[in-house]
């Protein structure tokens, strides 16, 4: 989840999002551009004090704050998978200070430059978090703490913190997860050219972070992942050779656009399932998104 996509998703429940934020709606592109000009700790506040703005001094919608509640619960969830591996290893919060609590994290990385990875993708989310605690203030949803989460999914990867190699499918799956989530809200911002440009920029960013998930599950063992969704063994969409993250990959084998065919297409044989699958990104629904994320949430903890 990021700033184009909650801005999209609020403009389906608020349609004057972009005329309160800014009178000009066109100048709405240049705060996607605000990160080359403030740091990245200073987002929640320019993103906090861009909302009350734009609402004044009333409280923000209903619909506004469902929206941005919903992006926060799935950055908390996000941010706590990668932070207990990184505290776990290294005995470090996120602050430098020293955390001993952390015990069950037992797998350690193969260098210096795959955990350099996993941390820097675990301060993106927390900067997520903050950006938007900072703009939902009182509004914000309680916490989602590391103690509602359940990364073993009820017992399917029970090794997700003893086993690096489990650790990281289950990482692919949440990064395939986010890039289909995206995908699936860059059709509605067709209206606006300015914005869907930024998001597309953005969206390309967080699809080589899943690109980069593939290529360290294929350093870390025998087997060859494409950077990019591909068939699995069984011909099917899902290519992370674990059966129970079908979900994830639900659609992702679809090989008809736009009413073509594309097996086959123009006559040239060569272009095989594989192919036209490789070829198109498909989108992943809402719904579809907190069925999965749920897995990973304890009972009483649940999105709806």
């Amino acid at each position: 989840m990021n700033i184009v996509n909650i801005l999209e998703e609020i403009e389906k429940v608020d349609g004057e999002v972009y005329e309160r934020l800014n009178p000009r709606r066109a100048a709405m592109k240049s705060f996607f551009n605000i990160g080359k000009k403030i740091s990245l700790a200073a987002m929640p506040l320019a993103l906090g004090s861009m909302f009350q703005k734009a609402y004044g001094q009333t409280a923000l919608p209903s619909g506004v704050v469902d929206v941005l509640n919903f992006a926060l619960a799935l950055e908390y969830l996000e941010y706590h998978f990668y932070n207990h591996t990184i505290v776990g290893i290294t005995k470090k919060n996120q602050d430098g200070t020293t955390n001993n609590n952390v015990t069950d994290v037992t797998f350690t990385f193969p260098n210096a430059a795959s955990q350099a990875a996993i941390t820097t993708i675990r301060d993106h989310e927390k900067a997520h978090v903050d950006l938007l605690v900072g703009a939902l203030g009182s509004s914000a949803r309680t916490p989602i703490a590391y103690a509602d989460t359940d990364f073993r999914a009820g017992g399917t990867f029970s090794t997700v913190y003893s086993d690096y190699n489990t650790f990281l499918a289950v990482a692919q799956g949440f990064e395939d997860t986010g890039v289909r989530a995206y995908k699936g809200q860059a059709a509605n911002l067709m209206a606006t050219p300015g914005v869907l440009q930024t998001a597309l920029q953005i969206h390309s960013v967080e699809a080589r972070h899943a690109s980069h998930i593939r290529q360290m599950r294929t350093a870390a063992g025998s087997t060859v992942f494409k950077p990019w969704v591909s068939l699995g063994a069984s011909g099917q969409a899902n290519d992370s050779g674990v059966a129970a993250v079908d979900a994830v990959y639900a659609g992702e084998d679809l090989t008809v656009q736009a009413g073509a065919n594309i097996v086959g297409i123009g006559g040239f044989s060569g272009i095989t399932k594989a192919a036209a699958v490789e070829s198109f990104d498909e989108p992943l629904d809402k719904a579809s998104v907190v069925t999965i994320a749920n897995l990973f949430l304890q009972p009483g903890k649940k999105l709806s």
